[in-house]
């Protein structure tokens, strides 16, 4: 088969989206590279894939790391929860151009570059469509504009070039906010949500996410933007209340008034004593959705999963190892957030 020969680069390779990736990769039987500055801690995984520990800002570890390599899907990035723009600005932007610039001398056949919805804002042409105007929130989609600009560029230059925009995906292993609604529920505690909860909001499935990447690898076309979400979903309390009477919760979903939600929020962003940025919470209460039409037109791809499927999944596998991972706090997805203070802010 012509899989067997196919190898393929992951930057940001040890994170929650790298990971699902390469799984999914290694039993197609690809040769794997991950790439992340973060350690490989997945057993399973070590024998199976290769690892270079690099910085993608690092342009000899970069070619080092494409040398041999087909395909490359350059997933790293530094998240909002970072807010400090000199870090978001150089590895969105120059981390991104390092990795285009040694993909470009090493004649790699397709880069898919990991872009956002982010880059729409609060979204204001429902469904958003991948011409529809960009007005990013913050310095995490001002830098994903800038990735894109790149990716064109060198699109123009000789490098084959497929964009992704990926609504929330989420999955098994994915923590981050998710821990907050996941912990209530297992503690039959409060739900809380910002605003009425009645604001239809389109998630994605990391492994639909996943199988929209490989086909943007292998498509005949490039030099293209696709939205990426979830086909079926609804409100946040259609979708968290489907899981909370599935699992048989006495969790009850409460809204917390918007406006002094989101300035007590842009208060503490500012303070950085809050791990949501303020892209989460401006989104967050109103009507979030995008136009997948084009992906599935061109890449034929489709989504399998719905949100209240996701959201079942995810909070079965929190359950499963809540143990393990209820203390681990980070900036990543696969890691909990510092919500001490926002859970004090809840109970006030």
């Amino acid at each position: 088969m012509e899989s067997m020969t196919k190898r393929v680069l992951i930057t940001g390779g040890t994170g929650f989206l790298g990971l699902h990736l390469a799984r999914k990769f290694v039993k197609e039987k690809y040769t794997v590279t991950l790439f992340d500055l973060e350690n490989l801690e997945e057993k399973a995984l070590r024998k199976k894939v290769r690892f270079i520990k690099g910085d993608i800002r690092d342009q000899k570890a970069i070619a080092s790391a494409m040398i041999g390599q087909d395909y490359v899907v350059h997933a790293a990035a530094a998240l909002p929860v970072l807010a400090d723009k000199k870090i978001i600005f150089s590895i969105n932007i120059d981390g991104t151009k390092t990795v285009l610039n040694s993909a470009l001398k090493h004649n790699i056949k397709r880069v898919v570059f990991i872009s956002s919805t982010a880059i729409y804002g609060v979204p204001k042409h429902l469904p958003e469509m991948e011409d529809s105007p960009l007005s990013p929130i913050g310095y995490y989609g001002i830098s994903k504009i800038a990735g894109e600009k790149l990716c064109l560029s060198f699109q123009k230059k000789g490098l084959p070039v497929n964009i992704l925009r990926p609504t929330t995906f989420l999955g098994t292993e994915r923590l981050g906010i998710f821990e907050l609604w996941f912990e209530a529920m297992h503690s039959n505690k409060r739900v809380f949500i910002l605003g009425s909860g009645n604001n239809t909001y389109q998630l994605l499935a990391v492994t639909d996410f996943a199988d929209a990447i490989e086909k943007a690898l292998l498509c005949k076309k490039s030099g293209e933007i696709f939205n990426i979400g979830a086909a079926e979903f609804g409100t946040w309390r259609e979708d968290l209340g489907y899981v909370i009477k599935k699992i048989h919760s006495k969790s009850v979903i409460t809204s917390l008034p918007t406006l002094p939600s989101q300035l007590i929020l842009q208060l503490l962003e500012i303070l950085h004593l809050s791990p949501l940025a303020a892209w989460h919470y401006k989104v967050l209460p109103v009507d979030s959705y995008t136009s997948i039409e084009k992906a599935k037109k061109i890449l034929g791809w489709k989504p399998k999963k719905s949100n209240k499927e996701l959201f079942l999944e995810s909070y079965l596998w929190y359950k499963e190892h809540r143990k393990e991972v209820m203390h681990t706090v980070g900036n990543t997805h696969r890691v909990g957030w510092n919500f001490k203070l926002l859970n004090l802010v809840a109970k006030l």
